[in-house]
C-alpha cells in the first residue's frame, strides 16, 4: 500500500477547511468516494477533485503535498494514523487532536494544535499565535501530547494549557505560558514580554534569562532530581532536545505568578 496522497492543483482563492481528510474517516472508503467529498471554500463547497490530484490507498498515512497558508483544519480530531504536510499550513492545524502524528514541513498559521489531547505534532517552520490554546471562551488549552517546533512561535503559546509539552527550538513572543494550569513549555531560544502571566500553575523551562513581571519571586538555585529524567523523554524525537549536551539540571527557579496561585515555576539554566 502507497500513501494516500492530496496534492494541490492551485492555490486556491479563498480559505478551504480540510477537516473531512482525516485518517478515521477516509479509511472506509474508495478513491472515488474520497474524490467527491466536499470541502468548503469560503462560501463554496468544492469536490477535493477539483483542488487536489489524488493518488495511493493508505488512508492511515495521508500526504498532502503543495500545501499553503490557504488550507485550514489539518487533522482535526485526527485519533490515529499520520498527516505529513509538504509545505506551510493554515490555521487550526491539529485542532483536537486526539492521537496520531502530524508533521509539517513548513510553517503553520494560528491556533496549532488548540485544544489537543493526544498525539504528537511536529512543525519544522514557525507557528502563529496561540500554539497549542483554547478556543475565544473556553478556558482550557491543550490537555496532553507533545508539540515540537523547530522555528519560532508567536504570541500566547500555551494560553490556557491544562497538560502535555510544548517543545519550542525558536523563540516565543509575548505572553508565552499565560493562564497555564499545568504542563510543560521549554523554550530554547528568547522570550517575550509577559512571561507567564497569569499562570497558576506548570513549568516554563528556559535556556536564557527571561524578563519576568514583579508577581514571580526568585526561590534561589537548585539541582533538580526531575530534569534528566524529563530530557530523557525526549530522547526519540528528531530534536535538539533529544541532543544530551543541552540537557541540564541545575537552574535559578522562579515561583509564580503571585498574582494567581503562585504554584507556577520558571526554571532558567544556569
Amino acid at each position: 500500500m502507497s500513501a494516500l496522497t492530496f496534492t494541490l492543483k492551485y492555490s486556491p482563492a479563498q480559505r478551504v477547511d480540510l477537516s473531512p481528510l482525516v485518517c478515521d474517516q477516509l479509511k472506509e472508503l474508495s478513491l472515488a468516494e474520497i474524490a467527491a467529498l466536499e470541502l468548503y471554500c469560503g462560501k463554496r463547497k468544492l469536490r477535493v477533485d477539483e483542488l487536489f490530484t489524488l493518488s495511493g490507498d493508505d488512508a492511515q498515512n495521508i500526504v498532502i503535498k503543495n500545501s499553503n497558508d490557504k488550507l485550514d483544519y489539518i487533522g482535526k480530531d485526527l485519533q490515529n494514523g499520520t498527516i505529513s504536510v509538504e509545505g506551510d499550513a493554515g490555521a487550526y492545524l491539529g485542532m483536537g487532536l486526539q492521537g496520531g502524528t502530524i508533521n509539517v514541513s513548513g510553517n503553520v498559521g494560528i491556533y496549532a494544535a488548540c485544544e489537543m489531547k493526544k498525539g504528537y505534532l511536529e512543525i519544522s517552520g514557525n507557528a502563529g499565535d496561540l500554539l497549542g490554546a483554547a478556543l475565544p471562551g473556553n478556558k482550557m488549552g491543550m490537555k496532553g501530547g507533545t508539540i515540537l517546533v523547530k522555528g519560532n512561535v508567536g504570541e500566547r503559546a500555551g494560553d490556557h494549557m491544562r497538560r502535555g509539552n510544548i517543545l519550542i527550538e525558536g523563540n516565543a513572543g509575548d505572553y508565552c505560558g499565560s493562564r497555564m494550569t499545568a504542563g510543560t513549555i521549554a523554550v530554547m531560544g528568547q522570550t517575550g514580554r509577559f512571561l507567564g502571566y497569569a499562570m497558576r500553575r506548570g513549568t516554563l523551562l528556559l535556556w536564557n534569562q527571561p524578563t519576568l513581571s514583579a508577581s514571580f519571586n526568585d526561590c534561589g538555585t537548585h539541582t533538580l532530581a526531575f530534569l534528566p529524567m524529563l530530557f530523557r523523554s525526549f530522547k526519540s524525537l528528531n530534536s535538539k532536545f533529544a541532543d544530551s549536551s543541552v540537557a541540564f539540571n541545575r537552574v535559578r527557579r522562579f515561583g509564580g505568578d503571585m498574582a494567581e496561585m503562585g504554584r507556577g515555576e520558571v526554571l532558567v539554566k544556569i
